[in-house]
């Protein structure tokens, strides 16, 4: 059964794609982390480039519907196993290969 519900729709596929495009650009994520990390107060300004860079590559993934369908792929495999168990398995942590 492939059927969603909007919470499924709206708030955990969408959820699975923040968790996945966050590590996909994780090398955009250090850079703003360290940056800010750096400048403290003056962050607004002194890492806008950084801040552009990030949500730019966070945007590309949330956007694009390849990525959406992989992601409720993924969900729904997780919803099967859960249903067939019983058990609820912990997401494992993806690997970029960038």
């Amino acid at each position: 059964n492939s059927k969603l519900r909007h919470v499924e729709k709206d708030v955990l596929i969408p959820q699975i794609m923040r968790d996945r495009a966050k590590e996909l650009c994780s090398d955009k994520v250090q850079a703003f982390t360290k940056c800010c990390q750096e400048t403290g107060v003056l962050m607004v300004v002194k890492c806008r480039q950084e801040n552009t860079a990030l949500k730019d590559c966070l945007v590309g993934y949330y956007s694009d519907p390849s990525f959406y369908e992989e992601c409720k792929a993924e969900y729904l495999k997780q919803r099967e196993e859960y249903r067939a168990t019983g058990i609820k398995k912990k997401r494992q942590k993806f690997t970029s290969n960038v």
